[in-house]
């Protein structure tokens, strides 16, 4: 599953019952040269839903959950179930979602050694929540409660970032999912970090 747009997820999710909703995920990108970064997506779907979803609950059109390549699947001893997903080279090398060229961050390399890390916000942001029945939006809100996507940037300093700083070389925006599915959450065009590799 990828993160944007958000409000493709939504209607997937609207449309299959919810069952591949309940889910956290995070997009860390650690810059380790002007040229080359580490790519590290964890996604962790609930107790609640993971079981349905690995006995095929979802449907013959749902995407299996971690089967890409680079993936790794925990199933944790609550019954959820945590996919790592990792890629590391050249920037334009990076795995992301093939079929979405706008989760894919922008990596500019400047004079002074520093990388620029960016990616738009406005393919995150849907406004489904507007265009729902009482009884989808009442499903959105259990399912979408407290999950959020947290995007990550990265390397050995953080030099400059409309984000937040977190330490340890990292600056990180914890986005809820239920605003950005519903459109109430108001970003910048586009969240960025300047970071020294």
């Amino acid at each position: 599953m990828n993160f944007s747009p958000i409000g493709k997820i939504a209607g997937v999710l609207a449309l299959t019952i919810g069952l591949a909703g309940c889910v956290d995920m995070t997009q860390d990108i650690k810059v380790t040269s002007t040229t080359t970064a580490d790519l590290t997506v964890t996604t962790t779907m609930s107790a609640d839903i993971y079981p349905m979803i690995k006995a095929g609950a979802a449907g013959e059109d749902a995407e299996p959950f971690c089967q890409e390549e680079g993936s790794t699947l925990t199933e944790n001893a609550d019954g959820s179930a945590t996919c790592v997903m990792t890629s590391s080279g050249a920037f334009d090398d990076l795995k992301y979602d093939e079929d979405d060229s706008s989760s894919k961050p922008v990596f500019t390399a400047n004079p002074d050694g520093t990388v620029r890390v960016a990616i738009e916000t406005k393919g995150m942001i849907g406004d489904l929540g507007a265009e729902q029945d009482e009884q989808t939006k009442a499903m959105l809100q259990q399912l979408f409660a407290d999950r959020y996507l947290t995007l990550r940037f990265g390397g050995a300093e953080v030099v400059e970032t409309n984000m937040d700083e977190v330490g340890d070389g990292y600056a990180e925006k914890k986005l809820p999912f239920l605003d950005l599915i519903n459109g109430t959450i108001e970003l910048p065009e586009e969240l960025y970090a300047v970071v020294r590799p």
